[in-house]
């Protein structure tokens, strides 16, 4: 099956695709999304094909379609398809990266505090298991560039790995990736980019940006469910096998589908990021992936993106009208609206009341947080401060 969108209902702030979700103002693409109808499809068909042509000809047909949709997704990101391997979260790609790069005794780490935990505790794993250390630096340094300087300060005492987001989940704030690519690269350090809340809503190409490592799952602005998503390793970078499965092999299937004599154990590891597809893989998830990829492609992402700010642009003034104050940055924007509710608010009342009134939203660490997408029309702006006002 081959996923071609309906150019008459894949469009910037129409949601027919949507037909059954109930809140007017769906604004929680930065948690989960809702699937689309031709998310629905997809999972569908692949169950059905399960059902009736069985499990091992319904296996090998949606294999097939995982490897069209890696060169999907790495035309999306601007990556070669031999780049990428599917995972079934950002979490298990960083961990199985974290267990896998060539580490040496008393390799530095630079984290940064305030990121989600996805893209910390693995490396804070990774350095109580091969003796390394990690230094923490302030996301909110990234304002202005005091926090460049300071990374590239931390640099010259010499680090392995700096792992940052892409966009920071609370406030939003996109990070200035290429030049943080640059500065560990000339330090002789490498980038790992967290950028499950960019990829799908801010425009990413892994050449342009010049970053090394990205881990990127699909059911936030990617728009597909959990359960899947992709490692990127750039091509050249060393991997050590130190986690492997069946399909860790070279030729892991030729047992199963080639007569006698096959069976083998010491077939050689892959030494591409395909080493970490080790079993067996989320087929609903990446069908689904492929269908909400589909959707955006044919928008475009930079479309996406600047619809996404004519939506931020016609809410946050209300927002700071009221008392609130936003933490979206001049330059820096990302698909992430976050602001600071006023002394006093019961951010997660106000939150659950608004739900109420049919506007989903979020409060991570005590922001409110305003994640539109394409299909979210700017018309619902007006509704979205009327509820807001009948909360307060």
């Amino acid at each position: 099956m081959t996923w071609n969108p309906d150019a008459s209902r894949v469009r910037l702030g129409q949601r027919s695709l949507f037909a059954d979700l109930e809140p007017f103002a769906y604004l929680n693409h930065a948690a989960i999304s809702p699937p689309s109808a031709e998310v629905r499809r997809a999972v569908q068909a692949v169950l059905d094909d399960y059902a009736t042509i069985g499990g091992v000809p319904a296996f090998v047909r949606w294999r097939d379609q995982r490897e069209r949709l890696r060169e999907r997704l790495a035309r999306l990101i601007g990556a070669a398809p031999s780049e990428l391997a599917f995972m079934p979260s950002t979490t298990r790609a960083v961990v199985d990266a974290a267990l896998s790069l060539p580490w040496k005794r008393g390799d530095r780490i630079v984290c940064l505090r305030g990121e989600f935990p996805t893209n910390v505790t693995p490396w804070q794993a990774a350095a109580r298991t091969f003796d390394l250390e990690v230094v923490m630096h302030e996301t909110d340094d990234f304002r202005t560039d005091a926090g460049l300087e300071a990374l590239k300060a931390e640099l010259a005492k010499g680090a392995r790995l700096v792992a940052v987001s892409a966009v920071q989940f609370q406030t939003g704030l996109r990070m200035p990736l290429a030049e943080m690519a640059a500065a560990a690269h000339e330090a002789g350090a490498e980038l790992f980019v967290d950028a499950i809340q960019a990829i799908g809503v801010v425009p990413f190409d892994v050449r342009a940006l010049g970053v090394d490592y990205v881990a990127c799952g699909s059911h936030k602005w990617l728009m597909g469910t959990e359960g899947a998503g992709f490692l990127f390793v750039r091509e050249g970078l060393e991997l050590v096998p130190r986690t492997a499965g069946w399909l860790s092999h070279e030729d892991a299937l030729r047992f199963l589908f080639e007569g006698a004599g096959h069976l083998r154990y010491d077939r050689p590891l892959k030494s591409d990021p395909t080493l970490f597809e080790s079993g067996a893989t989320n087929a609903l998830g990446f069908a689904a992936l492929e269908a909400s990829v589909a959707a955006i492609e044919s928008i475009g992402v930079d479309g996406i993106f600047e619809h996404v700010q004519r939506y931020h642009d016609a809410l946050e003034p209300a927002l700071i009208d009221r008392g609130f104050t936003s933490e979206r940055h001049a330059t820096l924007r990302s698909g992430i609206l976050s602001a600071v509710p006023p002394e006093g608010t019961d951010l997660a009342q106000l939150v659950k009341s608004l739900g109420a009134l049919g506007v989903a939203v979020s409060h991570p660490d005590g922001r409110l947080r305003f994640a539109p997408h394409w299909p979210n029309a700017l018309s619902e702006v007006p509704r979205v401060v009327r509820a807001l006002d009948t909360c307060l």
